[in-house]
This record gives C-alpha cells, sequence and structure tokens, in this order.
C-alpha cells in the first residue's frame, strides 16, 4: 500500500507530458499533452478557442457585455478580463500573462515576423509555450484542425472544420459562372457617419468580396487597411447594397439627403449586420466571420445562395458559440439583419 501510494506521489511530481508541434509560423513548440488553462493573445483567438474548447480559456480579452452574454454558453460569460497582448490597444503584460498561470498562449490572425519576434521573446520570458496560429479567411479550416490537434478536440474541430469547408466550397462553385464585373456593387460602412471603409484586399471588407460583391472603393495604393471616404465618392460608387454594423449610422441613413440618393438607400438594401456575441463581419476578424459570410452570400445572390436565416443561426450558434437560442434572443440578433426598417 505505501509503495503504490509512493508511486503515485511520484507521477503527480512529474512535470506534465510535452508533445513537439508546428504551428503556422513554421516554428517548433513544446505543448503539454493536456491544456487546461489558456491565454487567448487577443481577440480573434478568443473566439477561436471558445468554439473550440471554452473551458480552457481562462479569460477574455475584454470583458463581455450585458447584450452578448445571452449569446455566450452560461459558464463562460462571466470569464474575468485579462487583457490582450497582440493588436490595437494590447492592455496586458507579461507579469498578468505569469500570474494567470496559462499552460499554453495562443494568438491567431498574422504569422508575419513582427508576430513571430513577439511569440518567441514571450515564450523566452515566461516559460510559456506559445502558438501561432494562421488567421487568414482561406485558411480557417487548417487552422481548427490544428488548434483541435493541439488541444485534443479533433472531433469537434473536424465538425467545425467541414463547415469552413463546405461554405468556401458552395461559394466557389456557385460563383463561378459570374463575372466580377456583373456582381453587386457593395459598400461596407464604418462608423456612424459611414464614412470609414475597406479597401480591396482589407482583412476588414474582405469577406464583401468573398460573398461575391464587388467592393465600390476598390483598390487604394499603398493601402490594404480602412480608408476614409468621402460623400462625393460614395455617389460616384453608387453601391446597390450598402452593409454595416453601426446601429448609429442604420437609423441615420434613411432620413440624410445625400445618402438617399443613393441606389442602396432608394431601395431599401442597407443591411445592419448582427453582432452578438461577435461580429458577423469584423471584430474581432475570426471564425465569427464564417456566419457573416453565409449571411451576405444570400443578400448579395438569394437566387445562387439561399439561406434560412433563423435556422442557419441557431445552427451555427449552437457548433461555434455552444448555446441553444430561445425565440427572443434569436430575433434580437436578426431584427434588421433582413431588411430596412418599417
Amino acid at each position: 500500500m505505501r509503495l503504490l501510494i509512493l508511486i503515485a506521489a511520484l507521477l503527480t511530481a512529474l512535470p506534465a507530458m510535452a508533445a513537439s508541434i508546428t504551428d503556422s509560423a513554421g516554428r517548433t513548440v513544446e505543448v503539454p499533452d493536456k491544456v487546461e488553462r489558456l491565454y487567448a493573445s487577443g481577440p480573434p483567438a478568443s473566439v477561436l478557442v471558445y468554439g473550440l474548447a471554452p473551458d480552457t480559456l481562462i479569460g477574455w480579452p475584454r470583458a463581455l457585455r450585458p447584450n452578448e452574454l445571452p449569446y455566450v454558453a452560461q459558464a463562460y460569460r462571466a470569464l474575468p478580463e485579462v487583457g490582450r497582448l497582440t493588436g490595437r490597444g494590447g492592455t496586458a503584460n507579461l507579469e498578468v500573462v505569469i500570474r494567470e498561470k496559462p499552460d499554453l498562449i495562443v494568438d491567431f490572425g498574422s504569422v508575419r515576423g513582427t508576430y513571430i519576434s513577439l511569440a518567441d521573446s514571450v515564450q523566452k520570458q515566461t516559460g510559456i509555450p506559445y502558438i501561432l496560429i494562421d488567421g487568414r479567411f482561406e485558411a480557417t479550416p487548417k487552422a481548427i484542425r490544428l488548434l483541435g490537434k493541439v488541444l485534443g478536440r479533433d472531433d469537434l474541430a473536424e465538425r467545425q472544420a467541414a463547415y469552413a469547408e463546405e461554405l468556401f466550397e458552395d461559394l466557389k462553385s456557385g460563383l463561378k459562372g459570374v463575372p466580377v464585373d456583373k456582381r453587386p456593387r457593395v459598400y461596407l460602412a464604418r462608423r456612424a457617419d459611414g464614412l470609414e471603409s475597406g479597401a480591396i484586399g482589407s482583412i476588414n471588407s474582405e469577406i464583401l468580396e468573398r460573398a461575391g460583391g464587388q467592393n465600390v472603393v476598390g483598390e487604394v495604393p499603398g493601402r490594404r487597411g480602412l480608408v476614409q471616404m468621402t460623400m462625393e465618392k460614395i455617389l460616384l460608387a453608387d453601391p446597390e447594397i450598402i452593409v454595416t454594423w453601426d446601429r448609429n449610422f442604420f437609423e441615420s441613413v434613411w432620413k440624410d439627403p445625400l445618402w438617399g440618393r443613393v441606389s442602396a438607400v432608394k431601395n431599401k438594401r442597407v443591411y445592419l449586420s448582427p453582432v452578438y456575441p461577435f461580429g458577423w463581419i469584423d471584430r474581432p476578424p475570426s471564425i465569427n466571420r464564417l456566419i457573416g459570410l453565409k449571411w451576405m452570400a444570400s443578400l448579395f445572390h438569394p437566387d445562387r445562395f439561399p439561406m434560412d436565416i433563423e435556422q442557419e443561426t441557431r445552427r451555427f450558434y449552437e457548433l461555434f458559440y455552444h448555446v441553444k437560442l430561445p425565440d427572443a434572443d434569436l430575433e434580437r440578433l436578426l431584427e434588421s439583419a433582413r431588411a430596412a426598417p418599417r
């Protein structure tokens, strides 16, 4: 009996077994066989991790707001705010990360040199393994499978990756016979005045092109991110469809005489994207964009991509967010996603 107790004590004292994995940046990282506490370096990573293994997430980069709570599983609504290591407005520091004692740090997004250097530096200073996962839209299935392997959630990862692959293949085949110049002209309106948008190639607006729209902002030399627009440019481009996630813009655009000259407003084809618990277009650019991509394709090409928005939303939220939405919460989420206000 004493021998058994001694063996058990020794086993408990042994360090956790580690496995060697190659992350999306080509870095070889030793990660624990069992990850119980995971620190997401920023919002995109937190959504990816929440979707696959919410029980490992030690906190949100930003605490959830009251309107977001019903769309996240009950057990994870009160997770603390732990800040972020990457992106604008980083609020975490290494002391916070060390204090939280994560088994692993995950970043989901760019795998350029800056982020590799950050990962290497943080890992060296803290001794905590840090992996980078490619956040490009087209890499989504591979990213999900990689994290699923690391966290031992292969079955769920396969179902989520298959969802993304099926969506991408449906769009590819459905748009094959539609020339780019025959696709609807679309504008993404950001901010309350609607005068911020994303150029072609921007991570903020790439969803427009992927869903089969023509981004009327076009290419901006030397810019692949956000751009400032003017009403003159918007009137000249005359988008057929406008999408936004800013409720202030959505509610005011119908009363503005200048915007009223735009075809999208005249024909009541301005749509307010759902944003709970994470945006369908962006904010953050993570797996939350998959449902937004499907929704946008149904707006741009309803005959090619018909969508039962209630059924598809329920399906997505159960698979990725682990919630079964009551009718009232579903209606609140989708209230303006279908068309202009009455």
